[in-house]
């Protein structure tokens, strides 16, 4: 699935570096770049745009305005160097606002969440069952795309995290509740202060112990009713 999307800011430097982050990424499309809001207006009604990377403080028209006047409104990513303005931003439903200078880190969270809106409302809940399911992790500074379906468990490591998948084991620099929450809580679930597991890979359940692959994964106390209650229901 090509993910179609444009940029807008009047600031050269600012659409140079979204370009660039944007290279990363196979299965996103840059339909065009502009400067002035105004000259997005025909691409966005002639094209199936996914994405708007959007700035505010441009001239002619306020990126917020600009929202507001959109009749089919993709998903907006607000783009500033000014933080004042993200309560009025979410107000509009954005999907995340970024502020400048932008670090690679941050621009892949809201890659991932991005991806993952556009899979449920193309109607692609079970994510499992789509092999283009997936997350973009930074793991020896490179970008690697792990599936969904093909991911055990995570643990967590002090700053670190640990992703063990059928094809083999990912360590990462993020914490455990942020990758987490960027997972399909339909597919997955937190048990334990160290670990995030795939519900569908849960063999088996022995008093507060959880089996899968060859791993037998602690329910931690604070968890243990939720996390019995889900993987039961889902079994």
């Amino acid at each position: 699935m090509k993910i179609k999307c444009i940029i807008i800011d009047d600031e050269p430097l600012a659409i140079q570096v979204i370009e660039k982050y944007l290279l990363e990424f196979q299965n996103f499309e840059l339909v065009a770049s502009y400067k002035n809001p105004l000259n997005a207006l025909s691409t966005i009604e002639e094209n199936e745009i996914d994405v708007i990377f959007l700035d505010i403080n441009m001239p002619k028209m306020n990126g917020l305005e600009f929202v507001r006047n959109l009749e089919s409104k993709p998903n907006i990513i607000i783009t500033t160097a000014y933080r004042e303005y993200a309560v009025d931003s979410f107000t509009l439903d954005v999907l995340d606002y970024l502020v400048k200078p932008i670090p690679f880190n941050r621009f892949l969270k809201s890659i991932n969440k991005i991806t993952q809106r556009l899979h449920l409302k193309k109607g692609k809940v079970n994510v499992q069952a789509n092999d283009d399911s997936h997350i973009f992790l930074k793991v020896d500074k490179k970008l690697v795309k792990i599936n969904f379906e093909t991911i055990f468990y995570i643990e967590s490591l002090k700053d670190y995290i640990k992703i063990f998948t059928t094809i083999g084991d990912y360590l990462v620099h993020r914490s455990l509740t942020g990758i987490t929450e960027e997972l399909p809580s339909s597919n997955f679930i937190r048990i334990h202060r160290s670990y995030t597991i795939a519900i569908d890979k849960v063999k088996s359940i022995e008093g507060n112990l959880v089996e899968i692959s060859t791993k037998r994964i602690p329910i931690g106390r604070k968890y243990v009713n939720h996390a019995k209650h889900i993987i039961l229901k889902r079994e």
